[in-house]
């Protein structure tokens, strides 16, 4: 089950397939946001831009799925929040580590890499920042 993007949306899926990640911000209150909308949740103002953001976050909470969907495969996975360094929290996914409690350890920082799964929907999963 993938997103399908919407005029709304579309400017972040294609950032993604680019290997960027895009938010919105309000150019009223200046306040960033996601998930993409045409107005800014803070002020309602419709007066708002879409900017690369810098990919980073820190781990803000999870749950580790023990028993994945048959399509996901069948090793548990961390699906989680993560506080992108802009300030909105994302829903996302952990790779590229053990997906237990002692690894998936709460603020340790994150940084995004994309999981393509289709010609037009490619995925922003974040990884532990190395080193």
């Amino acid at each position: 089950m993938l997103p399908e993007p919407t005029p709304e949306t579309r400017h972040f899926w294609d950032g993604c397939k680019a290997g960027e990640l895009r938010l919105q911000r309000c150019t009223a209150c200046h306040e960033s946001y996601f998930p993409p909308r045409a107005f800014c949740p803070k002020c309602a103002s419709r007066d708002v831009e879409v900017y690369p953001a810098s990919g980073k976050g820190v781990l803000w909470s999870y749950v580790i799925n023990m028993r994945p969907r048959p399509d996901m495969g069948t090793e548990p996975y961390a699906i989680a929040v993560v506080k992108l360094a802009e300030g909105p929290q994302m829903m996302t996914n952990i790779v590229d580590c053990p997906q237990t409690p002692e690894v998936l350890q709460l603020d340790m920082p994150l940084q995004v890499s994309f999981a393509r799964q289709t010609d037009d929907i490619t995925l922003p999963l974040f990884a532990p920042v190395k080193g």
